[in-house]
């Protein structure tokens, strides 16, 4: 039987162990897998994209300093009546025409506020909202599917380990048989064909626990790699390979709450509403647009005086009448990008009902399977106990003692394949139903 307790030690070159248990595992690789500092840039630059858009709702001030010299005619003509130094000499017929070159230095402050856009910056802001929540459930998927990968990883390290104890339990037990045998045979009770029969069945035994250390080692640095840490850290991991007990759900509210909360279902439907938005802003287009526009302006011919200022203020109206009928084109586009939305959104919802039914099927079959591999491990052992006993009186050959000392590894073999599963299939079903969190039950 598993023993409650598993003190798997994965050991690295000159690196400490730490004790890890699966929901510790999940905490360290939220903090220190990669992917998830991706995501949440990615969310903090689509939080700033939306105070990008209400910034259409402020006013735009700019500040600008510029220095001419020319001794254009009406560049000086006009400068020195920004000035304020025209004089009359100025209209003498020679300096007019042939002026004399002239300084200008200009400092401009223009203000500009839309006052009507037919609610583009509206949609704007809505649309880069929506964009935001789109980013906040790429970034929940990313964190649940990053969970799963790490339960993966955790329970097949744990699943190597375990394994590896069993080859090492059959490698210890056909050594056992072997100097049985070789001990029967002195007797003179079986001859050299049975000693020759379990060596050739150790050699394979040896192999599967060679096979089974390299595995472990692999699963070692898999589970590294969900945590975001380095491949040779080691550590001893806690949680054991335990069959569970499985809540009470029906599949019908695990569906229903995977349509709901699942983020694809969600992003599904945001990008519906996305294209709702964008239908709305390519209207808007249609529509007359209001500005305002306030400038100051001072010029001078040396930088700090002999110089005049001025101002002005101004509304304007701005009406797209026809631009080659792009506008409605750009309408037809997004009608389209609605109905594509709507049809990917009933496919998405579809699919993840389809992963839940699959998901729970998975767990159920597990859970049988765990019964029925307990029940053929207890009696492969019981079969085992009996054969070795039989053959030592020689009332067995020695066929039916490797027949059962293979069915000792192989029920065992299945039995903890079937409790990886379990948990696996937990956990898939839990995310399929969009519910995994770092606090989820299944992590326990």
């Amino acid at each position: 039987m598993i023993r409650k307790s598993i003190l798997l030690v994965l050991v690295g070159p000159l690196v400490a162990q730490n004790s890890l248990s699966l929901r510790e595992a999940v905490q360290l690789a939220l903090r220190e897998n990669k992917a998830i500092a991706a995501t949440d840039a990615g969310m903090r630059a689509a939080e700033t994209r939306v105070g990008e858009a209400r910034s259409g709702m402020l006013p735009k001030v700019n500040y600008s300093e510029s220095y001419t010299r020319s001794d254009n005619p009406v560049f000086v003509f006009s400068s020195l009546l920004t000035q304020h130094q025209f004089g009359v000499d100025n209209f003498n017929i020679g300096p007019l025409n042939r002026p004399d070159s002239l300084n200008n230095f200009q400092s401009q402050l223009t203000v500009d506020q839309v006052l009507y856009d037919a609610g583009q910056t509206k949609n704007a802001v809505k649309g880069a909202d929506l964009s935001r929540q789109l980013t906040g459930e790429e970034q929940r998927r990313t964190r649940m599917q990053l969970i799963a990968g790490v339960v993966k990883a955790y329970y097949g390290a744990v699943l190597a380990a375990e394994s590896l104890k069993t080859a090492e339990q059959a490698l210890r037990s056909a050594q056992a048989d072997l100097a049985q045998a070789e001990s029967v045979r002195t007797a003179g009770m079986s001859t050299d064909v049975d000693v020759l029969s379990i060596r050739v069945h150790l050699a394979a035994v040896t192999e599967q626990r060679i096979q089974r250390a390299a595995d472990l080692e692999v699963a070692k640095s898999a589970l590294n790699d969900a945590l975001g840490l380095p491949l040779d850290s080691a550590h001893v991991l806690t949680t054991p390979l335990t069959p569970i007990d499985l809540p009470d759900l029906t599949l019908a509210s695990l569906e229903t709450g995977a349509s709901t909360t699942r983020p694809e279902s969600r992003e599904m439907r945001l990008t519906s509403d996305l294209a709702k938005t964008q239908v709305d802003s390519a209207r808007s287009a249609m529509l007359p647009q209001v500005t305002f526009h306030a400038g100051f302006e001072a010029d001078r011919q040396q930088f700090i005086n002999k110089g005049g200022a001025n101002w002005l203020a101004s509304i304007g109206l701005r009406w797209n009448l026809f631009n080659g009928m792009a506008d409605k084109a750009r309408i037809e586009e997004s009608n389209h990008m609605v109905q594509s939305a709507h049809a990917n959104e009933e496919r998405m919802d579809s699919a993840v009902r389809l992963e839940v039914r699959r998901a729970w099927a998975n767990l159920r079959a597990a859970g049988q399977r765990i019964e029925v591999a307990k029940a053929s491990m207890a009696e492969a052992a019981e079969s085992l106990r009996i054969t070795q006993n039989r053959y030592q009186a020689g009332m067995s050959n020695v066929t039916d003692l490797l027949r059962n000392e293979t069915a000792v590894l192989e029920s065992r073999t299945r039995y903890l394949a079937a409790v990886h599963d379990q948990h696996i299939a937990a956990t898939m079903l839990d995310l399929a139903a969009g519910r995994l969190t770092p606090d989820s039950e299944v992590l326990n």
